[in-house]
Formats: C-alpha cells, sequence, structure tokens
C-alpha cells in the first residue's frame, strides 16, 4: 500500500479502539476491512487514502504529530540519512515516527531544530514566503565597529556562495546588536535575528565585514525557544508552544505580513517620485481603448 501506510493496529488505536494490544485481538477476529479486503494482523493502510472499515463501520483518525525541540550539537548533521555516514539529528532523538528536521544548520553550527511530522506546518515554516524570524547568539572575532553592524542591519549584497549555489543578491535588513552581558576580550557575542536563510548566510556576512564566526547557536525559530536544553538534548514541545507555532504559519496572517519586506526597487523607486505615483495612478484610470489618444 502507497503513502503514509501505518501498522493497522496502530490505526485502529488512533481511531480510539483501544490499546493496540487489544486492536490486535480485533484483527485475529476478522473484523478489518481494508478496501472491502479481510485484513490480517501485519497488514498496513494509509487511513488518508484506503477504506478501513471495523464490523462494518469506517473508521476516522484524528491526526496527531510529534513535535520535538532538539539542541544540535556541532559536527551533527540537519538530515535524517548522511552519505558520508555522519551522525544525524535524527540518531540523537529515539522516537518512533518520520520525523524531519525544519530548517537546517550547518555541521559545524549548533542550537535549536524542531523536528516533527507535520508537514502542513513544516512547509509553512520553512518557505520563504512566510519570513519567520529565527534568532541566533554569534561570537566573531574582533569587536565590530557600528558602521559595520549598520551595514549588516541594512542589508548587504551577498555574492553567490559557489557556482552551485547561485544565491546572491541583497540580504533582507536584519537585527543585529552586541550582547555585552557576554563580553569578551578576544571576540564579541552578537546578537542576530533575521528574515530568511540562504546557505551559511550569516558565516558569509561576518566574512565579508572582516569578522568571521567563531560560533553560532540558533536559540529561538519564532515563537519557539531553546529554553535550557544542553547540547545534545532534546524534549517534546507544550501544547501552547505548538499553538503559537500553528498561529504563527497562518498563511493569511503571514502573507499580509510579509508584503512590505517584498518591495520591489520598482516600487520603491515610484514611493521616492510622486509625480510617477500620479502619473501611474491617472493611468490606471483611463479606458485603455482611450490610452494614447487626445
Amino acid at each position: 500500500m502507497q503513502g503514509n501506510a501505518q501498522r493497522l493496529q496502530k490505526v485502529l488505536a488512533s481511531a480510539g479502539y483501544g490499546s493496540r494490544r487489544a486492536c490486535e485481538d480485533i484483527l485475529r477476529q476478522g473484523r478489518v476491512r481494508v478496501n472491502g479486503q479481510q485484513a490480517k494482523l501485519g497488514d498496513s493502510a494509509d487511513p488518508a487514502r484506503d477504506n478501513i472499515t471495523v464490523d462494518g463501520k469506517r473508521i476516522h483518525v484524528t491526526a496527531s504529530h510529534t513535535y520535538i525541540a532538539l539542541y544540535k550539537p556541532t559536527n551533527v548533521i540537519s538530515t535524517l540519512s548522511d552519505e558520508l555516514e555522519r551522525k544525524t539529528v535524527r540518531d540523537l532523538v529515539p522516537v518512533e515516527g518520520h520525523l524531519v528536521p525544519v530548517g537546517r544548520l550547518d555541521a559545524d553550527s549548533e542550537g535549536l531544530v524542531l523536528l516533527t511530522d507535520d508537514g502542513e506546518l513544516t512547509h509553512l515554516l520553512t518557505h520563504p514566503r512566510y519570513e519567520h524570524e529565527k534568532e541566533y547568539e554569534v561570537y566573531v572575532t574582533g569587536r565590530p565597529e557600528g558602521a559595520a553592524l549598520d551595514r549588516w542591519r541594512r542589508g548587504v549584497e551577498l555574492p553567490d556562495l559557489d557556482d552551485v549555489t547561485c544565491d546572491g543578491g541583497p540580504t533582507l535588513p536584519a537585527q543585529v546588536e552586541e550582547i555585552h552581558s557576554r563580553a569578551r576580550s578576544e571576540g564579541t557575542w552578537l546578537r542576530v535575528i533575521m528574515r530568511e536563510g540562504r546557505k551559511r548566510q550569516i558565516r558569509r556576512v561576518a566574512g565579508m565585514l572582516g569578522h568571521p564566526v567563531r560560533r553560532l547557536i540558533r536559540v529561538r525559530i519564532g515563537p519557539l525557544k531553546l529554553g535550557n536544553i544542553k547540547s545534545g538534548e532534546w524534549r517534546h514541545l507544550t501544547g501552547r508552544e505548538v499553538e503559537e507555532l500553528k498561529r504563527l504559519s497562518n498563511p493569511k496572517s503571514q502573507v499580509s505580513k510579509a508584503k512590505p519586506a517584498l518591495r520591489s526597487r520598482r516600487t520603491a523607486r515610484t514611493d521616492r517620485n510622486p509625480q510617477s505615483k500620479t502619473r501611474n495612478s491617472l493611468k490606471r484610470e483611463i479606458p485603455k481603448s482611450r490610452r494614447g489618444r487626445p
């Protein structure tokens, strides 16, 4: 069976037919059918695609998802598998289910990674259209001057990472400030809050400004905070945290919030030139059939 197939005893348990052991007894009794065919213990089915019945009545499964916050250590890969057989974030979380990391961190970076089997939430949290905030604590060499931090805040012209990753262009404005409570003599801790995430973006920008990154920790994704968990530890999200993430990921509210940040250069030029704006308004008011005529 295709799709998100699960063992039938798990599907029945999710639908409220008792424990998995009790659901195994229901299967042994021959009371379950999938698409009209009698099912047996060990069979799987997709409750979203298949017609699953018990005693002739179709079952309805209420979808439940898993949400886990992980402190990813350095030298751990933010993928489900690695061709070089390096340790992955999935290796650190011994929980059943198809959990995927939401937002990636470089191998040499650390901090908050969300793992979930909620595909819709994953899409809404990672799609650049919605521009969710991500907060980082970044330790750089030296002490950046105010002019350098202002350039970072306004946005810099980032060259392509390489011939394969052609992601160059101006970065979006970011919040950048020094963390005075973590002052060090040989370097500087910065708090960086961004609404985009190109590959190794913080490291690339800091390097362009002459202050290479020595340590990078992600401490927040939207409303979800890393909290007090230590490197390599993980925890389940609370119900309130899940609700806050889902409210944040409401497409209707996020589209309206994202629009101001996506102003084109053409729009900006029009705003700076009121006469051009007036001409455009008049052009819209004149019927198309009469344009160009005296």
